[in-house]
């Protein structure tokens, strides 16, 4: 059962919204916590999975910075981080934004993580599973509906 309310990601919107979460966010990797946290904002765009990004107060994993950057077109350019914790390295497992763009300023500093590259991730009660594809960074959560970006056939529409 899952404590979340029912989502269609196809009306999400775009260009993208940036919310508060109210779930508290946990993030596990080799037996440890990586992160733990009530404070976390999420990206919502449409036909995405949302992207969960954690304040770097509450990561307790040790961030190792990471070969290459990507551009997103609303918030600028992220760079990758391994994620040590727990005798585990997980490589390019998370991203931030140094100095995202204006309408996504209050992402600066925040982690995001991909699920699939940790052992465990939680929205509330809820464990996530990663969004389709080897690129994108959204939490699927069992109380999505409609179509989501990332699975063969879907990843560049």
């Amino acid at each position: 059962m899952t404590d979340l309310a029912r989502e269609n990601v196809q009306s999400y919107p775009r260009p993208p919204r940036l919310e508060p979460v109210l779930q508290r966010i946990r993030v596990l990797l080799g037996g440890a916590v990586v992160a733990d946290t009530t404070r976390a904002l999420r990206v919502l765009e449409t036909h995405h999975a949302p992207t969960y990004y954690l304040p770097p107060g509450d990561v307790q994993a040790t961030l190792r910075p990471a070969p290459g950057h990507s551009f997103c077109e609303w918030k600028g350019v992220a760079r990758y981080v391994d994620v040590i914790a727990g005798g585990k390295t997980a490589r390019r497992a998370a991203w931030t934004y140094d100095r995202p763009m204006a309408g996504f300023a209050a992402l600066a500093g925040h982690v995001a993580f991909y699920a699939g590259l940790m052992d465990e991730a939680w929205v509330g009660d809820t464990r996530v599973i990663p969004q389709p594809g080897e690129f994108y960074g959204g939490w699927v959560t069992p109380n999505l509906e409609g179509r989501i970006k990332g699975a063969p056939g879907m990843q560049h529409w």
